[in-house]
Protein backbone atom coordinates (compact mmCIF):
# COMPACT_ATOMS: atom_id res chain seq x y z
CA UNK A 1 0.00 0.00 0.00
CA UNK A 2 1.35 3.42 -1.29
CA UNK A 3 2.45 6.10 1.49
CA UNK A 4 0.58 9.44 1.76
CA UNK A 5 3.92 10.70 1.81
CA UNK A 6 4.71 9.80 -1.89
CA UNK A 7 1.58 12.19 -2.45
CA UNK A 8 2.62 15.42 -1.41
CA UNK A 9 -0.46 17.06 -3.40
CA UNK A 10 -3.07 15.23 -1.14
CA UNK A 11 -1.38 15.14 1.95
CA UNK A 12 -1.01 19.21 2.02
CA UNK A 13 -5.00 19.42 1.03
CA UNK A 14 -5.97 20.07 4.58
CA UNK A 15 -3.53 22.61 4.67
CA UNK A 16 -5.72 26.08 5.72
CA UNK A 17 -5.03 29.47 6.34
CA UNK A 18 -7.28 28.80 9.77
CA UNK A 19 -4.15 25.62 10.36
CA UNK A 20 -1.52 28.77 9.89
CA UNK A 21 -3.55 31.06 12.01
CA UNK A 22 -2.93 28.43 14.85
CA UNK A 23 0.64 27.42 13.93
CA UNK A 24 2.15 30.86 14.61
CA UNK A 25 1.16 31.36 18.03
CA UNK A 26 1.85 28.28 19.03
CA UNK A 27 5.41 28.88 18.11
CA UNK A 28 5.31 32.21 19.38
CA UNK A 29 4.10 30.99 23.03
CA UNK A 30 6.29 28.02 22.72
CA UNK A 31 9.63 30.53 22.65
CA UNK A 32 8.48 33.08 24.23
CA UNK A 33 11.03 34.69 26.14
CA UNK A 34 13.84 32.55 24.61
CA UNK A 35 16.42 33.45 22.41
CA UNK A 36 15.71 30.94 19.23
CA UNK A 37 17.89 32.48 16.43
CA UNK A 38 18.25 28.80 14.19
CA UNK A 39 16.10 25.70 14.35
CA UNK A 40 16.49 22.34 12.94
CA UNK A 41 13.08 20.38 12.20
CA UNK A 42 14.12 16.77 11.77
CA UNK A 43 11.05 15.47 10.24
CA UNK A 44 9.99 18.46 8.50
CA UNK A 45 7.72 17.05 5.68
CA UNK A 46 6.17 19.56 3.26
CA UNK A 47 6.76 22.43 5.78
CA UNK A 48 3.53 23.10 6.69
CA UNK A 49 4.08 23.18 11.11
CA UNK A 50 7.91 24.66 10.43
CA UNK A 51 7.71 27.18 8.01
CA UNK A 52 5.97 29.73 10.17
CA UNK A 53 8.59 30.05 12.22
CA UNK A 54 10.19 32.10 9.54
CA UNK A 55 8.37 34.56 10.12
CA UNK A 56 9.52 35.08 13.46
CA UNK A 57 13.32 35.39 12.28
CA UNK A 58 14.43 32.25 13.55
CA UNK A 59 17.01 31.00 10.71
CA UNK A 60 14.93 27.61 9.04
CA UNK A 61 16.74 23.93 8.76
CA UNK A 62 15.12 20.69 7.93
CA UNK A 63 15.44 17.28 7.14
CA UNK A 64 13.54 14.52 6.14
CA UNK A 65 13.99 10.69 4.78
CA UNK A 66 11.26 11.97 1.99
CA UNK A 67 12.82 13.44 -0.96
CA UNK A 68 9.10 14.34 -2.42
CA UNK A 69 8.26 15.79 0.71
CA UNK A 70 11.40 17.83 0.47
CA UNK A 71 10.94 19.14 -2.91
CA UNK A 72 6.84 20.31 -1.63
CA UNK A 73 8.45 22.22 1.27
CA UNK A 74 10.92 23.95 -0.81
CA UNK A 75 8.42 25.01 -3.43
CA UNK A 76 6.36 26.42 -0.29
CA UNK A 77 9.30 28.11 1.59
CA UNK A 78 10.41 29.78 -2.37
CA UNK A 79 6.81 30.75 -2.83
CA UNK A 80 6.57 32.59 0.90
CA UNK A 81 10.11 34.20 0.10
CA UNK A 82 11.62 31.83 3.52
CA UNK A 83 15.07 31.10 3.12
CA UNK A 84 15.79 27.66 4.54
CA UNK A 85 18.62 24.61 4.58
CA UNK A 86 16.69 21.10 3.26
CA UNK A 87 18.99 17.65 3.68
CA UNK A 88 17.36 14.41 3.03
CA UNK A 89 18.64 12.54 5.81
CA UNK A 90 17.13 9.62 8.30
CA UNK A 91 16.74 11.12 11.85
CA UNK A 92 18.58 7.59 13.22
CA UNK A 93 21.36 9.47 11.42
CA UNK A 94 21.37 12.68 11.52
CA UNK A 95 24.66 13.56 12.83
CA UNK A 96 26.26 12.19 9.40
CA UNK A 97 24.06 15.20 7.42
CA UNK A 98 24.55 18.49 10.09
CA UNK A 99 28.01 19.32 11.29
CA UNK A 100 26.77 22.61 13.60
CA UNK A 101 24.57 23.12 16.24
CA UNK A 102 21.27 24.68 17.02
CA UNK A 103 19.53 26.83 19.34
CA UNK A 104 16.61 24.60 18.90
CA UNK A 105 16.27 20.79 17.24
CA UNK A 106 12.65 19.59 17.06
CA UNK A 107 10.73 16.59 15.48
CA UNK A 108 7.25 17.91 14.34
CA UNK A 109 3.97 16.17 13.02
CA UNK A 110 4.23 12.79 15.33
CA UNK A 111 7.08 11.28 13.77
CA UNK A 112 9.02 10.13 16.20
CA UNK A 113 6.20 7.34 15.99
CA UNK A 114 7.33 6.20 12.99
CA UNK A 115 10.43 4.25 14.70
CA UNK A 116 10.35 1.46 17.46
CA UNK A 117 10.33 1.95 20.87
CA UNK A 118 13.53 0.90 21.13
CA UNK A 119 15.07 3.33 18.01
CA UNK A 120 13.63 6.11 19.90
CA UNK A 121 15.64 6.78 22.16
CA UNK A 122 18.69 6.57 19.83
CA UNK A 123 16.63 9.25 17.95
CA UNK A 124 16.14 11.42 20.84
CA UNK A 125 19.99 11.31 21.50
CA UNK A 126 20.97 11.91 17.66
CA UNK A 127 18.93 15.08 18.10
CA UNK A 128 20.39 16.02 21.43
CA UNK A 129 23.69 16.01 19.70
CA UNK A 130 23.02 18.79 17.55
CA UNK A 131 21.53 21.04 20.10
CA UNK A 132 23.68 24.25 21.24
CA UNK A 133 24.41 23.68 24.94
CA UNK A 134 21.87 26.76 26.27
CA UNK A 135 19.36 25.49 23.70
CA UNK A 136 16.47 23.62 23.24
CA UNK A 137 14.98 19.76 21.68
CA UNK A 138 11.22 19.69 21.01
CA UNK A 139 9.07 17.02 19.83
CA UNK A 140 5.00 17.09 19.37
CA UNK A 141 2.99 13.50 18.98
CA UNK A 142 -0.25 12.18 19.40
CA UNK A 143 -1.38 11.20 22.59
CA UNK A 144 -0.44 7.36 22.54
CA UNK A 145 -1.04 6.81 25.83
CA UNK A 146 -4.72 7.52 25.47
CA UNK A 147 -5.20 5.86 21.92
CA UNK A 148 -3.42 2.45 23.50
CA UNK A 149 -5.92 2.89 26.62
CA UNK A 150 -9.16 3.13 24.27
CA UNK A 151 -8.03 1.09 21.18
CA UNK A 152 -10.43 3.88 19.08
CA UNK A 153 -10.73 2.64 15.52
CA UNK A 154 -11.97 5.67 13.84
CA UNK A 155 -11.21 9.41 13.00
CA UNK A 156 -13.24 11.69 10.76
CA UNK A 157 -11.50 15.26 10.05
CA UNK A 158 -13.95 18.01 8.79
CA UNK A 159 -14.03 18.52 5.02
CA UNK A 160 -11.55 20.03 3.20
CA UNK A 161 -12.86 22.05 0.51
CA UNK A 162 -10.95 23.27 -2.68
CA UNK A 163 -11.16 26.57 -4.85
CA UNK A 164 -13.24 24.69 -7.72
CA UNK A 165 -15.82 23.61 -4.89
CA UNK A 166 -15.00 19.91 -4.74
CA UNK A 167 -15.03 18.86 -0.93
CA UNK A 168 -12.45 16.31 -0.08
CA UNK A 169 -13.05 14.25 3.32
CA UNK A 170 -10.95 12.01 5.32
CA UNK A 171 -11.11 9.00 7.44
CA UNK A 172 -8.73 7.31 9.24
CA UNK A 173 -9.29 3.87 10.27
CA UNK A 174 -6.91 2.62 12.72
CA UNK A 175 -5.93 -1.32 13.20
CA UNK A 176 -4.76 -1.98 16.37
CA UNK A 177 -1.80 -5.65 15.73
CA UNK A 178 -0.85 -8.11 17.95
CA UNK A 179 2.73 -6.62 18.37
CA UNK A 180 1.39 -3.08 19.51
CA UNK A 181 1.96 -1.37 16.57
CA UNK A 182 -0.90 0.26 14.50
CA UNK A 183 -1.71 0.99 11.04
CA UNK A 184 -3.60 3.94 10.09
CA UNK A 185 -5.56 3.50 6.95
CA UNK A 186 -5.88 6.88 5.56
CA UNK A 187 -8.98 6.88 3.15
CA UNK A 188 -9.74 10.02 0.85
CA UNK A 189 -12.92 10.42 -0.65
CA UNK A 190 -13.48 13.49 -3.30
CA UNK A 191 -16.86 14.70 -4.18
CA UNK A 192 -18.29 17.22 -6.74
CA UNK A 193 -22.32 17.80 -7.13
CA UNK A 194 -22.60 15.64 -4.42
CA UNK A 195 -20.71 12.43 -5.88
CA UNK A 196 -17.67 10.30 -4.96
CA UNK A 197 -15.85 10.32 -7.89
CA UNK A 198 -12.13 9.88 -6.97
CA UNK A 199 -10.51 7.48 -4.11
CA UNK A 200 -7.27 7.50 -2.47
CA UNK A 201 -6.45 5.08 0.24
CA UNK A 202 -2.64 5.04 2.18
CA UNK A 203 -1.22 3.01 5.04
CA UNK A 204 0.86 4.88 7.41
CA UNK A 205 2.25 2.26 10.23
CA UNK A 206 2.78 3.75 13.91
CA UNK A 207 4.75 2.09 17.12
CA UNK A 208 2.56 3.65 19.83
CA UNK A 209 5.31 5.58 22.43
CA UNK A 210 4.55 6.04 25.90
CA UNK A 211 5.04 9.85 26.98
CA UNK A 212 6.69 8.74 30.18
CA UNK A 213 9.84 6.75 27.69
CA UNK A 214 10.62 10.30 26.21
CA UNK A 215 10.48 11.91 29.57
CA UNK A 216 12.45 9.63 31.17
CA UNK A 217 15.48 9.83 28.33
CA UNK A 218 15.17 13.65 28.19
CA UNK A 219 16.27 13.77 31.97
CA UNK A 220 18.70 10.99 31.33
CA UNK A 221 20.34 13.39 28.77
CA UNK A 222 20.49 16.14 31.37
CA UNK A 223 17.48 18.50 30.16
CA UNK A 224 15.91 20.51 32.44
CA UNK A 225 12.69 22.61 32.91
CA UNK A 226 11.13 19.44 30.79
CA UNK A 227 7.55 21.01 29.61
CA UNK A 228 4.83 19.05 28.22
CA UNK A 229 2.03 20.99 26.46
CA UNK A 230 -0.97 20.56 24.33
CA UNK A 231 -0.36 21.00 20.93
CA UNK A 232 -0.58 23.40 19.70
CA UNK A 233 -0.17 25.52 22.98
CA UNK A 234 -3.58 27.27 22.82
CA UNK A 235 -5.79 24.38 23.24
CA UNK A 236 -5.28 24.88 27.05
CA UNK A 237 -3.51 22.32 29.56
CA UNK A 238 -2.35 18.87 28.79
CA UNK A 239 -4.69 16.10 29.55
CA UNK A 240 -2.94 12.37 29.38
CA UNK A 241 -6.78 11.51 29.30
CA UNK A 242 -8.38 13.55 27.20
CA UNK A 243 -5.65 16.00 24.77
CA UNK A 244 -5.36 14.41 21.41
CA UNK A 245 -1.91 15.78 20.81
CA UNK A 246 1.02 17.04 22.62
CA UNK A 247 4.19 18.77 22.54
CA UNK A 248 7.48 18.49 24.80
CA UNK A 249 10.20 21.45 25.09
CA UNK A 250 13.13 20.71 27.59
CA UNK A 251 16.14 23.13 27.84
CA UNK A 252 19.80 21.90 27.78
CA UNK A 253 22.16 23.32 30.21
CA UNK A 254 25.28 25.63 29.41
Amino acid sequence: MASVYDRTDIYDLFDSPKKDAQTLPHWQTVFDGRPIRSALDVSIGTGSLTLPLGQLGVSLYGSDLSGSMLARCRKKADERGIAIDLRQSDFRDLTSHFDRSFDCVMSTGNSLAYVTNNEITGVLEQMDALVEPGGCLYFDLRNWDRIVGQKKRFYCYNPAFLPNGDRVNLMQVWDHLSDGSIVFNLVYTFERDNKIFQKERFEEHYHPVPQKLLLDKLTQLGYQDIQVKAFPVQFGAFDIENSEWYCVLAHKAK
